[in-house]
């Protein structure tokens, strides 16, 4: 990123990035040794830039990329037993999103609301239905690709085995 590009875009977000509820992120483990805000950043950073050489909505890829996993609570937290669909991977994208809706509400709109609920594709069924989502999309799954360097825990991370709160 150019050092205009890195001004837009933190100027596009930083509404997110000063809001204190987003700052909490910095204390959610994510995959490995990362936390959500930085897995977050990350996937924004990717997803806008793309969008942005595309000629695509680099503005809504920037805020969606950075509120994909506004879910509630560290996901290694979750300890009680779950059904299989209603496991982490499965349900945390409508609670990002409806999260998002609630703090940021100014920030949404349909092409954000949907980068958010479909970033999980092909877990989710249905397909994200813009090529803004797509790229948000494709930059978590670049982002994330890090937990193959770790396959024996590949299924703990969604929810599958014993042993989830050994592996932060």
């Amino acid at each position: 990123m150019s050092c205009n590009e890195k001004n837009e875009y933190y100027e596009i977000v930083k509404e997110i990035l000063k809001h204190e509820e987003f700052q909490k992120r910095k204390t959610y483990k994510h995959h490995g040794d990362i936390t959500v805000y930085d897995h977050s950043l990350a996937v924004s950073k990717i997803a806008y830039s793309i969008a942005k050489k595309l000629n695509k909505d680099y503005k809504s890829a920037a805020i969606g990329g950075l509120l994909h996993d506004f879910y509630d609570k560290p996901w290694q937290e979750n300890v009680e037993k779950k059904p299989f669909f209603q496991k982490h991977g499965f349900v945390h994208a409508r609670q990002a999103k409806m999260n998002a809706n609630k703090y940021f509400p100014s920030l949404m709109n349909e092409k954000i609301d949907n980068m958010i609920e479909r970033h999980m594709f092909p877990l989710n069924k249905v397909p994200p239905k813009y090529v803004e989502s797509w790229i948000v999309t494709l930059a978590d799954k670049y982002v994330s690709l890090e937990v193959f360097l770790h396959p024996t825990k590949l299924l703990l991370l969604i929810g599958i085995g014993k042993g989830r709160k050994n592996y932060g």
